[in-house]
């Protein structure tokens, strides 16, 4: 999501964008925000009753609902913050960028955990009770397709792009910024973004063969 403030016409070096940032952002005044509040901690709380319910309770419609809806969210939250907010940001001054980035953090470090694993619970629960683990091969592919797409996207959020957006995030607030150490960050937080769009479209293909029958 960071910016380089390269021209369009400019050609995408994901080094040099990193080290831009860096540089900028030591060269900005600091100013520090709460990275939580209360009431993200609540609602993650409430999301997970509700997939509780939707776990023991007796209806199918029900749980797929819940897994629809999480799904939905954090797909379409990750493509749209790597597709729409990321090119947007290209073209707003720092400030305004590090207001929105200072925003988004705190919100995306509840938000995306509780849908991805509220998501992957409640999509295996929904694939025993409709037999999906039972299937055949070659059908049974589809089945560890998804399975190796959800592990994937679940290590590299929870594994590392959570605990570089606390460091990132941390690390700008302070007077002097390690500049060095953001553009290391930001060099690999720019390829493993890369890499979970890519997941996220995977895991839409693999759930429209799962919609309409294996």
């Amino acid at each position: 999501m960071a910016s380089t403030g390269f021209s369009r016409n400019a050609r995408y070096d994901p080094h040099d964008r990193a080290t831009h940032l860096a540089d900028t952002i030591v060269s900005a005044p600091s100013h520090t925000r709460t990275p939580l509040r209360l009431w993200y901690l609540v609602a993650a709380a409430v999301a997970f009753v509700v997939m509780t319910a939707g776990i023991l309770g007796p209806s199918l419609w029900f749980l797929n609902l819940v897994h629809v809806m999480a799904g939905a969210l954090w797909t379409g939250i990750d493509l749209f913050m790597g597709f729409v907010v990321g090119p947007v940001l290209r073209q707003v001054s720092f400030e305004t960028r590090r207001a929105i980035i200072g925003g988004l953090i705190p919100r995306t470090l509840i938000l995306m955990p509780t849908l991805s694993a509220i998501t992957s619970t409640s999509g295996w629960f929904l694939a025993v009770r409709m037999g999906f683990l039972d299937v055949s091969y070659p059908e049974f592919w589809w089945v560890i397709a998804a399975l190796v797409i959800v592990t994937v996207l679940t290590i590299q959020g929870l594994g590392y792009l959570l605990p570089t957006n606390l460091r990132l995030y941390f690390e700008v607030q302070k007077p002097q910024p390690d500049g060095q150490k953001i553009a290391r960050w930001m060099k690999t937080y720019v390829r493993v973004v890369a890499v979970q769009g890519t997941m996220q479209v995977a895991i839409i293909v693999v759930m429209a063969r799962f919609a309409t029958g294996l």
